[in-house]
């Protein structure tokens, strides 16, 4: 439990990120796949249901224990929860009614944040994109841990805690590396959401706050479901900066799995994302992926060449214009392309 990490710095490269110039490459070959590119027509509706779904359990552990509360919580509510999490990710990239309606899309995201209890959908959305613009850029991409985390956390049973401790630094890190001055919408996901947690508190009791915050939390760290956090860029096989799970799990997460698609086609909503690796098979069945999300926890903590120095990372040599929450990334055109 004490063996340390072998890395002690991050993987430096001065190789520009590899999804904008394989994207040019599929649609040369396969242009169709444009076809496969916008909103999904079912899954606001497939929002809908799940967070009618957790209102409903609300109402259902409110007079439950708090051993009970707490496993339902990781079992249950928690992977619900966390499947909202990565439908507000699909809304940041406008897939739920498209870039031409911004206002539609923001309230789908306030809406499927009600169940997870703390406010994150805009500022999510604001750091999200920059994560595709400049993947692996110093200081720009807030998904890479930080050095201080780095340096902490190197050993198999700080690697555990770190784990654990994951949703904490995602909502942590950025505001440290990368601050940003506040916009109105997240002010208004801020007072919608806490007026939400004040009417749960009212009507349900404290223990079902406690049950959406805390449930929350423990499905972003030592849990099946979190594994995508690890398996999508943490450097597994050296050079490699993102990877694809193709398991069942893709079924409860909108196929967060399908990474390297993703990335590729940001545009493209996850529910056509295995059409895009079906067309294009012979770019992507030849790159390392992953198997199961259990496992990439089980390496992680284990395996002494993997650990939060296990990232890619380039040199800041971008200068961002002011911030558009709306612009498109990789829709076929140049959007990929340094502001």
């Amino acid at each position: 439990m004490g063996a340390s990490v072998s890395r002690n710095d991050f993987e430096w490269v001065y190789t520009e990120e590899p999804h904008a110039t394989r994207r040019k490459e599929i649609l040369k070959k396969y242009p169709e796949i444009k076809k496969l590119m916008g909103s999904d027509p079912n899954f606001k509706w497939v929002v809908t249901g799940m967070v009618l779904t957790q209102f409903v359990t609300m109402y259902l552990v409110k007079d439950l224990s708090w051993p009970m509360l707490i496993l339902i919580g990781y079992c249950w509510g928690g992977v619900i929860n966390h499947s909202l999490m990565l439908a507000v990710h699909e809304i940041s990239h406008n897939l739920a009614f498209g870039v031409s309606r911004p206002i539609p899309n923001r309230l789908l995201g306030f809406f499927a944040n009600l169940p997870i209890g703390i406010p994150f959908s805009i500022s999510f959305k604001r750091y999200h994109i920059e994560h595709h613009k400049f993947q692996g850029i110093d200081v720009w991409d807030t998904d890479i841990p930080s050095a201080l985390e780095a340096k902490l956390f190197r050993t198999t049973s700080t690697k555990i805690l770190w784990v654990i401790l994951q949703p904490l630094f995602y909502m942590i890190r950025p505001l440290l590396v990368h601050p940003k001055k506040p916009i109105v919408l997240e002010f208004v996901n801020t007072v919608i959401q806490l007026t939400f947690d004040t009417l749960v508190w009212y009507f349900l009791g404290g223990r079902v706050v406690v049950y959406m915050i805390v449930g929350s939390l423990l499905a972003m760290g030592l849990h099946p479901v979190a594994g995508h956090f690890i398996s999508e860029h943490y450097m597994f096989k050296k050079g490699y900066e993102t990877y694809s799970y193709y398991g069942p799990l893709n079924f409860i997460t909108f196929n967060v799995g399908y990474h390297m698609e993703h990335h590729d086609f940001p545009s493209v909503p996850g529910s056509r994302l295995p059409e895009v690796k079906r067309i294009a098979s012979e770019y992507y069945d030849h790159l390392p992926q992953h198997n199961s999300w259990v496992r990439v926890l089980y390496d992680f903590v284990t395996d002494p060449e993997i650990g939060p120095y296990a990232r890619i990372k380039r040199q800041c040599k971008v200068n961002p214009l002011e911030e558009d929450l709306d612009t498109p990334v990789g829709a076929g055109g140049d959007h990929e392309k340094t502001r």
